[in-house]
C-alpha cells in the first residue's frame, strides 16, 4: 500500500486512492485532533494576508478515499489496543515493527493513529481550508461514517468560509449537525467592510454575521477568528469597532485572536514592501485589542488568544465576567515604561519570556537584558529587528 502525504491535482489517476492524506495546516486548538483530510487546499484562495496555498489547486477528494482513510486509522488502533490488551506495553521498537508489518515504509497513517490514540482528546478536525463545500450529502456520510468507526468522538470540526454557510443554508447546517458535526471555526478576520474588501476576503460584514447567526441556529459551536492588525495602522481603530460590533450581533462561542504577520509569498507581503500597507506596530496592535475588548458588550463568548504570534497569549476570559480582567492585563503592559514593553517584546519573541509576570523574573530579565544589549535593542529599533528575525507561523 502506498501512502502519501498529498496528490498532484490534475493527476491522470486523481480518482484512484493514493493512500492516507492530511493537510498541511489545522486551528491551534485542534492539536490533539485525529485530522481526515476531506479536501485540497481552498477554493477561495484570495485573501491577501494567507500564503499558505497559493501555489496548489482546489479539489475535492470522492467520498470512498476518505471513507478508506478512517477505516485505515480504524484499523491501526483496533490492532495496538488488541497487542495492549496481551501486553502491559509496547516499546518503541515493537511499535516500529507493527508499522512495518501493516504499512512497510509508508508508516504515516500507523502514527497518525498512534498519536490520536495517546495524546488525542477525542476530537477530529476535517481538513483542508473548507470542508464544507462538499455537497452535505457526501459530508454526512463521512460525519456518519466517523460516527460509526469512532463513537466515543467527542466533537467533529471543520473550516468553513462565511460564503460557504451562507450558500449551504439552515436546511443543510442542521443536516450537517444531526450528522454529527459539532464546531465550525470561520476565518471571520475583521467586521469591516473597508479592511474586508483591502485583503479580498470575498464576503462583506453583514454576510459574516449572517453566517455566524446561521451556525449558531443549527445547534453547531461557532469560533470566529480575529486577525488584529490586519486593518493597519490607518484603520486600526475602524477596524477594532466594527469587528466588536459585528461579534456582538453574532456572539460566538468563542473569539479566537490570531494578530496579523506579513508572511513572505503573501500577496500582502509585496503590498508591504511597495509601500501600499501600513504596519501596524506590536504597541499599536495592543491598543487595538483593547479597543476591541473594550467594545464587546451583551456576549457569552470565551475570548482566547490561542496562537504563537499573539504578543500576550494570556489574555483569555469569558464574557462579561471575565473582561475587567483581561483589560487590566492590557492595561498592564500599557502602563509599562517604553524600556520595558520593549524588554518584554524581545523576550517574549525570543522564546524567554511567556507571560507578562516573566519581567519580575531575575534569570529570564537577565538572560533578556543580555541578550537585547547583545542585539542593541531599543525602543525606536525593535519592529525592524523583530521583523527580520521573526518567522511565520499560520
Amino acid at each position: 500500500m502506498s501512502i502519501q502525504k498529498t496528490i498532484p491535482a490534475g493527476s491522470r489517476r486523481r480518482q484512484e486512492y493514493q493512500g492516507f492524506e492530511q493537510g498541511p495546516i489545522r486551528p491551534p486548538s485542534e492539536a490533539r485532533s485525529l485530522l481526515i483530510r476531506v479536501t485540497r487546499n481552498c477554493p477561495w484562495n484570495k485573501c491577501s494576508f494567507c500564503s499558505v496555498y497559493k501555489c496548489e489547486k482546489f479539489s475535492l477528494r470522492p467520498v470512498d478515499h476518505v471513507i478508506r482513510d478512517i477505516d485505515l486509522i480504524h484499523a491501526v488502533i483496533t490492532r495496538i489496543r488488541s497487542k495492549l490488551e496481551k501486553h502491559t506495553g509496547l516499546s518503541r521498537a515493537q511499535l516500529d515493527l507493527e508499522a512495518g508489518l501493516m504499512f512497510g515504509d509508508d508508516r504515516q497513517v500507523f502514527y497518525a493513529a498512534l498519536d490520536w490514540l495517546i495524546n488525542g482528546d477525542g476530537a477530529v478536525f476535517l481538513q483542508d481550508a473548507n470542508s464544507l463545500v462538499m455537497k452535505p450529502d457526501q459530508l454526512c456520510a463521512i460525519l456518519e461514517h466517523l460516527r460509526c468507526r469512532f463513537p466515543w468522538v467527542t466533537r467533529i470540526t471543520s473550516y468553513a468560509r462565511s460564503h460557504t454557510i451562507n450558500r449551504i443554508g439552515p436546511g443543510g447546517l442542521k443536516q450537517l449537525a444531526s450528522a454529527g458535526l459539532n464546531r465550525i471555526h470561520i476565518g471571520m478576520e475583521s467586521g469591516s467592510d473597508r479592511v474586508l474588501a483591502d485583503i479580498n476576503k470575498g464576503v462583506t460584514r453583514q454576510g459574516h454575521i449572517d453566517a455566524g447567526r446561521a451556525v449558531k441556529s443549527a445547534g453547531m459551536e461557532l469560533s470566529e477568528y480575529i486577525m488584529p492588525g490586519l486593518g493597519g495602522s490607518d484603520l486600526s481603530e475602524e477596524h477594532a469597532l466594527e469587528t466588536a460590533s459585528a461579534l456582538n450581533l453574532i456572539n460566538p462561542d468563542f473569539i479566537r485572536l490570531r494578530s496579523l504577520t506579513i508572511q513572505h509569498g503573501s500577496p500582502l507581503y509585496t503590498q508591504y514592501h511597495a509601500g501600499r500597507f501600513n504596519r501596524n506596530t506590536e504597541l499599536k496592535t495592543i491598543i487595538e485589542i483593547r479597543n476591541l475588548i473594550e467594545h464587546l458588550e451583551g456576549i457569552t463568548s470565551t475570548l482566547k488568544s490561542d496562537h504563537v504570534y499573539n504578543l500576550l497569549q494570556e489574555i483569555e476570559g469569558v464574557f462579561p465576567q471575565d473582561k475587567e480582567k483581561m483589560l487590566q492585563l492590557l492595561d498592564d503592559f500599557l502602563s509599562l515604561s517604553k524600556e520595558e514593553q520593549v524588554l518584554f517584546q524581545f523576550g517574549r519573541r525570543m522564546g524567554y519570556f511567556h507571560v507578562l509576570d516573566d519581567l519580575h523574573s531575575p534569570a529570564r530579565r537577565s538572560y533578556v537584558l543580555q541578550m537585547s544589549d547583545k542585539f542593541s535593542i531599543t525602543p525606536e529599533n525593535i519592529e525592524r529587528v523583530l521583523e527580520r528575525n521573526t518567522p511565520n507561523y499560520i
